[in-house]
This record gives C-alpha cells, structure tokens and sequence, in this order.
C-alpha cells in the first residue's frame, strides 16, 4: 500500500497534559482524510506535529515514506498548507498574490504563469484576477486563500475548515476545487465543524477526541457504529410536551427530543415508522407541517461516540 503519511505512536505533551496519546493513522496515495473532533481533541496538535511546526518525544511521523523533520525542506515543498485564517496580502492583486506564493516554489516565470492560471480556473477566480483582496467577499477571500496554498501543485495538502463563513456559491465552489484537486493525484487532510461535508468528500474519516483516535473508517462504515436505525423528523409549532413521554414508550423508539419547533423521534429498529408515527399523531390530533424519515447521519455517530456536539 502506498502511504502518504504514517504516524505511529505519536504522543504530546504539555507538562503532564497529554494533548497527543499515542495516536497511529496511515493515509494512502490520492484520498481525502477527514480530520474531525470537537475543539480541543488534538486536531491542531496533529496537524502542527505532522508539519513538524511542534517537537514531540515520542512516535514518528513519515512523510512520501521519509521521516519528517524541522529541516526537511525536501518534503515541504511538495506540501501545501491553508490555514482556517487568511493569510494574503491587502497591498498585492489577487493574481500577484498567488504569483507571490507559488514563487516562493517556482522559480521558472512561464511555468508559474501556466501554475497561477490553473488555480484561478481550480477556485474560479479569473474574473477577479485584478481585484485587491478588500474588494472582494469572504467567500472569494476563502478561494484566494485555497489557490495560494495550492498553486505550487503539492502532492499533500492541509486544508483548515476552507468553508467557514462562506456563501453557498463559494462553499460548492471549494468543495468541486477539493475534489479536483484529489482527482488530479493530491492527498488531502481536511479539517471541517460541517459533518455535511465531511460525508460528500471524504474517503476516511478520523474522529478524535482528548488525543485520542476513538472512531476510523469511511462514512457508511462509522455511520453503522450509531445505535438507532431511523430517525423521523417532525416540524411542530406548537407541541405539547406532555407527549414526550407517551412518545418515548412507543415500539422501537429509542429517544425523543422537541427543540425549535422539531421533534425528533430516533427508533433502534422495525419498519414502517413513519406510517405508524403518522397514525399516531392523527389519532392524537397533533398538527404538524412537515414530516420525513432519514437514516443516521455522521453527525448521529459522532454525538454517540463523543456525546458533544462538534461546535462543543
């Protein structure tokens, strides 16, 4: 198998807290990793040692199969890096600030030149190629961010939560760039508060929490882990609560919660309980105006296995 990177054992420490416990993860040739967990998991940790931006004594950490080191020059210049802050500068164009980074790795103009035209096509960015970054929106701000890290076509890239306080136009935008970009042979470790887009574009997922790995695998692989098999949806304005209850002792009904106007109803197993949920609530003369079933979601599994919400 052709790893990109291989930790093994990788333990740090602040005095005697354990921001790392002997955390081991492999990611392969060409595949998105999704690196989840609530703040202060060890996410940042991870990724700072894996960039050999902190020391640590114990474990290795190889990088295309080398050992990764403060001087490993050899191996940061085929790593790009986008930080969840922007990092461009107001003064450059948006073209010369990605003509500024990529030549910080390539030194042959006309190749740069071919380089910076395919990122702005990657982040559709062309038409605001003259623009100065305050003349632009946070979400074509995010975009320029991703081209200058990207520019250089490294064979690993970090992106730290790329979406952030974007609109939705933007959002697709860097999700299609992102798959692009795998597409074209990167491997990229990807960091997001949206398990939404951790289900559209990842390949592997790791969930962390206190240092610790304490879920792995694909989507559809870490959504079985979750302990309910449906769950049914109900848009309600003005619900009783005296039916949580009566709600909760129905069959296969695991739990019941009214939030917002939503009720959510989580059964562990059977079928058909939308329709015998529906019955329910005409024979309780309960209005409702919307109604629907899904399946666990990533978000689901990671509420069980964490008990936090990811914003936690």
């Amino acid at each position: 198998m052709n790893y990109v990177i291989e930790v093994e054992h990788l333990t740090k420490k602040y005095k005697s807290f354990k921001a790392i416990d002997d955390l081991s993860f492999k990611v392969k040739k060409g595949e998105i990793l999704g690196l989840l967990g609530p703040n202060g998991s060890g996410k940042s940790t991870t990724i700072n040692c894996l960039l050999a931006l902190l020391n640590f004594k114990q474990g290795h950490i190889k990088i295309f199969g080398k050992e990764m080191k403060q001087d490993a020059y050899d191996i940061k210049q085929d790593i790009g890096v986008v930080f969840q802050d922007v990092a461009v500068f107001d003064e450059l164009t948006v073209y010369e600030n990605i003509d500024y980074f990529g030549g910080l790795y390539i030194k042959d103009k006309n190749l740069r030149k071919t380089y910076i035209n395919e990122a702005l096509d990657l982040v559709s960015l062309k038409d605001f190629a003259k623009f100065y970054p305050k003349q632009l929106s946070g979400g074509l701000i995010r975009r320029l961010n991703i081209a200058c890290g990207i520019v250089h076509k490294p064979k690993l890239i970090f992106l730290d939560e790329p979406t952030v306080a974007v609109d939705p136009q933007s959002r697709n935008n860097i999700l299609n760039g992102i798959r692009k970009l795998r597409d074209d042979g990167a491997t990229i470790i990807y960091t997001t508060h949206y398990m939404e887009e951790a289900e559209m574009i990842c390949d592997n997922i790791v969930i962390l929490d206190k240092g610790n790995i304490i879920a792995e695998g694909s989507s559809d692989e870490l959504k079985k882990l979750a302990k309910i098999e449906e769950k049914v949806i109900v848009e309600i304005m003005n619900f009783d609560d005296k039916y949580l209850k009566m709600i909760g002792k129905l069959k296969n009904v695991v739990d019941v919660t009214y939030a917002s106007s939503i009720l959510t109803v989580k059964y562990n197993k059977g079928q058909n309980n939308l329709v015998t949920f529906i019955e329910y609530l005409k024979e309780n003369k309960i209005e409702y105006f919307k109604i629907y079933s899904e399946r666990p979601t990533l978000n689901d599994v990671f509420l069980e296995i964490t008990g936090k919400e990811l914003r936690d």
